[in-house]
């Protein structure tokens, strides 16, 4: 699951990504589950966070959907969802994501939201590490 993330994480810095998540701010974050079925299994989370990119404030987005509930448009319900959700807070018109170049699910799922892609840039993730991403954004306040 993150092979385009910098690889396998240990088992403690997963462990305190998802402690940091309940107590993250409202007001710069919005972090949500996913969960699919009639039992309302959990799947996976997408999420938009405050960020700066290229000198301005932004929201930037992402997701992880399991691999038994990918393909299934799961993922691309979510984003909606998540799209809708940042939009109406009207904090940041902008929406960005930055998939590695090499993800085609993540890629392909930009484009079915209609993000437009800038190119391709370097983006520090894991901290430390650099990646090469594509750059999409959205504007959240088309005219």
């Amino acid at each position: 699951m993150t092979r385009y993330l910098g690889g396998p994480e240990s088992p403690e810095a997963i462990e305190a990504r998802y402690r940091r998540y309940p107590t993250a701010d409202p007001a710069t974050n919005g972090l949500f589950a996913i969960v699919a079925g009639p039992e309302a299994a959990p799947v996976g989370w997408t999420g938009f966070w405050e960020s700066e990119w290229d000198g301005e404030l932004v929201w930037e987005c992402g997701w992880s959907i399991l691999p038994e509930a990918q393909g299934r448009g799961v993922a691309t319900a979510a984003a909606a969802l998540m799209i809708f959700e940042a939009r109406g807070r009207r904090r940041h018109r902008r929406l960005c994501a930055f998939p590695s170049v090499d993800n085609i699910a993540s890629n392909a799922l930009c484009r079915a939201l209609s993000f437009t892609c800038l190119g391709e840039v370097e983006v520090e993730y894991p901290k430390g590490s650099l990646m090469r991403s594509n750059d999409w954004h959205l504007d959240l306040w088309p005219a």
